[in-house]
Parts: structure tokens; sequence; C-alpha cells
């Protein structure tokens, strides 16, 4: 089936590292490999050699390691094979005991060393070997015993017998390795590989039938291997299907079945660098994963913008859950949605933080709204996973058809709206304050526990809230771009203890102080937990204080125990919607504030007075720049701030009297 060279991936040079007993081999066979002729005399140890990228079709340069297995030069011997690509290791094939050392010895050094590198194992001088031997015999358990080895070999410097072939087999190794691909002990296609194979069978079925025809077959050969197949070679290839699995071959053509069976079978024949090039002609990296650069991932972004799902994609998404919704209830059922995930490398909702971040069924089903939640969420938080998985499962367009960037924040401020539909919301607050509570009643209400969805004003809004721990607030904002992601930010605290709301407001005051340095501050709301206990008086009087001193709303009561959450979402995503209102201002900011307002009434007044006109921009950045000589006014900044509307009056009475005074001089 499979004609042309293989293509080997981004590698640009492979590092191949020789290592054996002392006489075994090791300067003959690279010497011989680099001539192609064989040397008489040679350096016990012999300087890197390269065999330029010609010498294999793979066209890839190779660096060959020669070393000593001499005690003194063991830290050097470990610090190369730790740089391996592969390991070449050899054995003299005159010579039972260096056969024997590399079980005993030396397959498991380079197993304490951690070396990962696959193995090839040289048996040379062949030529000198003057008994019967059956390689088999002792390789196979050798190879059952230590996976790591790919291949075993025997040759011979002096004859030029399969010299070139040891490199060439490590090389491959390397660019065609087979641990990803195939299990050497079950003799099967390991589970990523058979996914991946999956989604490319999907994509070439362009009909959907399931069934790979003719006209499929010969398309997927000429994207492959540059060359199409002639009928008979249809023919011979279904017929080598068939004859070892029937259920591989239809009427119409090459089933699922039969596809995969195709590829374990080149593989077990020695020619997985034929797997190998269909993956990566489909943009597979040696993990099976969708290479970087097929995906096109755009990551110019300032800290406070996010990703959302365009509406195409979230069409796609609504009609792919459609698809796979087996019996039309609404919901996927584990099943559906792994056979939805079938041709990802494994589905990406199985480990935090997405495992448990949307509600789900008893049986462990997931609503649209649901599944939609975890895209949202999985947009946000990793965009390139996003973009991979939405290929994986057959999106056809590209990123930038997929992802959306969203305005900053901080220009969404200056507007005074945001087109935002996705919202992150940071839950702060003390312990046995009743966050984790919340955020657990709102889950079994809306669904998602991290995630949820509602319809604000008829436009479908998604919030993902994040728990921050309180003694994991510092190290939080450690980072001085954390804040950049919150769209608002909730504190939490126990409505009936003082203890409990003296550590929220501390909480707030210093994220909110955190918000003005970096200019990353948000709209903030008080939470009054657990209600139902009865509110505290004290505590009731100083929230209102501290609300209206850091001018947000009044705390929010709400009531897990009595499933009393007083529209909490609702009113969380609002405060997110207009995020000019309800940011916390602290003391210093006030004075600031203050400071630059009284300097502007100052400043204006006495230019009234001094006849001098009165620009606004100009008379701002003064009072900006004069602010720290200003700080000593503190207390009286405090009086103003109360009386700034009298203080605007006596500016205009000023301006009257002075129109006044000009009217009467004229008369007069």
């Amino acid at each position: 089936m499979p004609t042309g060279g293989p293509i080997s991936g981004a590698r640009t040079s492979v590092r191949i590292v020789v290592v054996g007993d002392r006489g075994t081999g090791k300067s003959s066979l690279i010497a011989a490999a680099a001539a192609e002729t064989f040397r008489q005399e040679v350096p016990p140890v012999l300087p890197p050699t390269r065999l330029p990228a010609d010498y294999y079709p793979d066209n890839v340069p190779i660096v060959i390691i020669d070393t000593s297995s001499s005690l003194e030069n063991r830290g050097r011997l470990a610090e190369e094979l730790k740089r391996a690509d592969a390991v070449v290791l050899t054995y003299a094939c005159d010579q039972p005991s260096t056969l024997n050392r590399l079980s005993s010895f030396w397959l498991q050094e380079l197993r304490r060393l951690e070396i990962k590198a696959p193995v090839i194992v040289a048996g040379c001088k062949l030529d000198r070997r003057t008994e019967e031997y059956n390689l088999s015999i002792e390789m196979v358990p050798l190879m059952q015993q230590f996976r790591e080895i790919e291949t075993c070999i025997e040759c011979s410097a002096a004859n030029m017998l399969q010299i070139q072939e040891v490199f060439y087999f490590a090389q491959k190794a390397v660019l065609h390795p087979t641990a990803p691909l195939f299990d050497q002990e079950t003799q099967t296609l390991r589970p990523r590989c058979m996914r991946a194979l999956k989604r490319i069978f999907v994509l070439c079925d362009h009909d959907m039938d399931g069934i790979l025809n003719d006209d499929e077959l010969n398309e997927f050969q000429v994207k492959c291997f540059n060359a199409p197949l002639q009928p008979a070679e249809i023919v011979g290839v279904k017929r080598v299907v068939q004859e070892k699995l029937p259920e591989g071959v239809s009427e119409l053509g090459l089933t699922l079945t039969g596809f995969l069976f195709l590829h374990a079978l080149f593989i077990e024949k020695g020619r997985i660098e034929t797997t190998w090039t269909v993956l990566r002609k489909f943009g597979y990296s040696d993990e099976l994963k969708l290479r970087d650069d097929y995906l096109l991932i755009p990551n110019k972004k300032a800290p406070d913008q996010s990703v959302e799902l365009t509406s195409e994609a979230v069409e796609f998404l609504k009609g792919i859950f459609s698809t796979f919704d087996d019996d039309k209830d609404g919901v996927l059922r584990e099943s559906e949605l792994e056979d939805l995930f079938s041709t990802a490398p494994e589905s990406p909702w199985n480990e935090a933080p997405y495992k448990d971040a949307v509600g789900r069924t008893p049986l462990r089903g997931i609503s649209l709204s649901g599944f939609l939640s975890e895209w949202a969420l999985m947009t946000s938080l990793d965009p390139a996973q996003s973009i991979a998985n939405l290929i994986y499962i057959g999106y056809h367009c590209n990123a930038a058809s997929a992802l959306h960037i969203t305005r900053r924040r901080l220009v969404d401020r200056k507007k005074q709206q945001t087109e935002r539909n996705v919202f992150q919301c940071f839950v702060f607050g003390p312990k046995s304050a009743g966050k984790s509570a919340l955020l657990m009643s709102l889950l079994g209400r809306y669904g998602p526990n991290l995630h949820m969805q509602e319809f604000i004003r008829g436009n479908k809004k998604t919030l993902i809230l994040r728990e921050v721990p309180e003694d994991g607030v510092k190290k939080l904002l450690s980072n001085k771009e954390s804040l950049a992601a919150c769209d608002v930010a909730v504190f939490v605290y126990d409505s009936s203890s003082e203890y409990s709301f003296k550590g929220a407001t501390e909480l707030l005051s210093y994220v909110a102080r955190q918000g003005e340095e970096s200019g990353f501050g948000m709209p903030s709301l008080l939470i009054a937990a657990k209600n139902d206990l009865g509110s505290n008086p004290a505590v009731n009087k100083d929230s209102a204080k501290i609300c209206l001193d850091m001018g947000i709303d009044a705390p929010i009561p709400v009531s897990v125990k009595e499933r009393d959450l007083n529209d909490v979402f609702s009113r969380i995503v609002n405060a997110a919607e207009h995020p000019h209102l309800s940011v916390p201002e602290t003391e210093l900011a006030a004075v600031r504030s203050d400071t630059a307002s009284l300097s502007i009434v100052l400043l204006c007044v006495s230019q009234l007075l001094s006849e001098s006109p009165c620009d606004p921009v100009d008379t701002w950045h003064t009072a900006y720049v004069r602010e720290h000589s200003l700080i000593s006014l503190y207390t009286i900044v405090r009086v103003v701030r109360k009386r700034i509307v009298g203080a605007a009056a006596t500016f205009v009475g000023l301006a009257a009297y002075r129109a006044y005074a000009a009217r009467k001089n004229a008369s007069s």
C-alpha cells in the first residue's frame, strides 16, 4: 500500500551513543559506518562522528558518540547517555561473557540512570564466531525482560556486514518509535494510536458511511505517500485484510476495523515508518497529539483579555451534541460522551479542573448547558487545548473562526460596559465562612460547580467560579497579573460571626489594594452567608459603613441551608457586566482621589481670582503632579469630600460675583 519515503517529524539530527564492554568492537563499528570500509587500526575512543543527512532515506543527520567503559570515565559516560536519543549496546559475538553482561550490568545500569532512549543491541565481530548460534533463542527472553530494547542485530566490521543497518535501526527507533504506537507484550495497537487512526479514517470517509471505498482509499494514499494505488493493488490490500480479518472488509470497501488491522500489520512486519508517515501527514506529534504549528493559536493578548468561543464554534458544538445524543433525551450519557471524544487522544474532561466542573445526572450524564460550560471553561483556561479538541471531534475551520479574544477589561471599564459572555469570578473568604457550601449549592441549582450558565436579559452568560483558599491568597497575589483574569470578586463571610466578617473585610481591603496597585481592580461584592443563623447586629452596622466607605453595594444575604441564594448568580454577573461600578476604593485611593479633587477646586479658584483661564485638562494634570505635596491636607480633604457640592457651589458663586462686578463697573 505505501510508496515513497517516510517523513520524520521535526527532528534536525539524531544523537546515538555507543556503549559496551571493552574490546566488543564499538570504535570499529563506528569507523566502518563512517568510512564505509573496514579500518585495521582505529583509536581506542573516536571523536564524535557525523553521518550526513543523505546517508539514510529519512534525510536526518546522525551524530555518533563513542565511549570508554573504563571506571574513570563512568561520570562522562553517564552524561553522554543522558543526552542520547538512542543507545547502541554492543557485545562481541566471540565472547559469550560480554553477552551475559548485557543483562547483568549494562541494561541494569541504563535503568539506574533512568535512560529513556531506545536501545539497539548490536553483536559485533560476527566474522569471529566459530560455532552455530540461534540469535532468537538468546534475544527473545532478553527483549521480553527489557522492553526498552527495540532491535537486536549482529554485524561484522571486517566483512562490512550489516554495519549500516545498526545505525539505521537506531535512527528509526528515534524517528519512528514503536512504544507510542504498539504494545509489544500484547501485540496490539495502543489506545491513543487507535484513536488517532480512527480520526484519520473518519476524515477520509467523505460520504460518512463507515467504509473507505476505492476512491477514498486512493485519495488517502495520495495524501500520505504522494502516489496513487493501482486497481490491482487496492484489490491486493483488501485481500490481505480479508484473509486475516473477514470483518475488516465489506462489499463497499475497508472498514475501520480493517484500517486499524492494516496498520498493526505494518508495525508487526517492521514497517512502522508507514504508520508514522500517515500520522504526521495529519498533524500528529510523537506524543500522538496535534502539533502546535498545526493549531496556529493566536497568542498575542494582554493579561486582562480573555478567550471565548465564537458563535460559529458554539453552533458546531450544539450540532455535535445533537449528533451523539442517540436517544435525543437532551443528555449525553457517559458512553455517548466517550464516543464523541473517541477521535481525541483521551477525553479532556476526565481530569481536574474539568472532571467535576459541571453538574451531572445520577448516571453521570451531561446536559447541553453543562456541555457548553465545559467548553467555555476549557477555552478560558487553555485555548490551545480547546481548539485541539474541537479539531479532534471534527471542526474543520481554523482557530480564528473558533476563538474570539475579548476587549481589554481596562477598556471595558473606561467604556462602562463589556461585551463578554464568559466571566471569571474569584471567591475569597476566611475558613468556615461558607464558600464551599455556597459553590456546592450553586452546583445543585445551576448544574456546574466552577461553571454556570443562565440567560440574563436574553443573552446566555457563563460564570466561572474559582474558590481561593484563605491561606492561598498571598501566593495568588504574589503574581502582579493574577487579578487580570478576574472579572468580579466576591468575599464570603459568616453573617453571624464578627471574626468571620473581619477576616472577609481584611481580605477585601488586601485584594482591592493589590488591584489598585496592579491596575487590575475589579467589581467586588460581599456575601453574607449562613443567614439562617441570624445576622450579628454589630456586623450589620460595620458592613454598612465599610460598603459606604469603599463604594460597593450592601452585602448579599444568602442561606444555603434554607436554599435561599437571593439571586446571587444574576447579581454576580450584573456586577461583572458593569466593570466601572462597585470597584472597592481603599483609604489610600480615597486620599489620592480627594486630594486631586481639592487641588482642582483650589487651583480653579486661584486662577479665577487671578483672572487666568482655567483649563480643566491642565488643571487636573497639575493637581495630579502636586498630589504628594498635598497629602498633609488629608483632614481637609475628608471634609471636602463630604462637602464637594458646597465647594462647587462656592466656585460658581465666585464666578457669578465676578460677572456682577464687571457689569457694575461697566455701567458706572
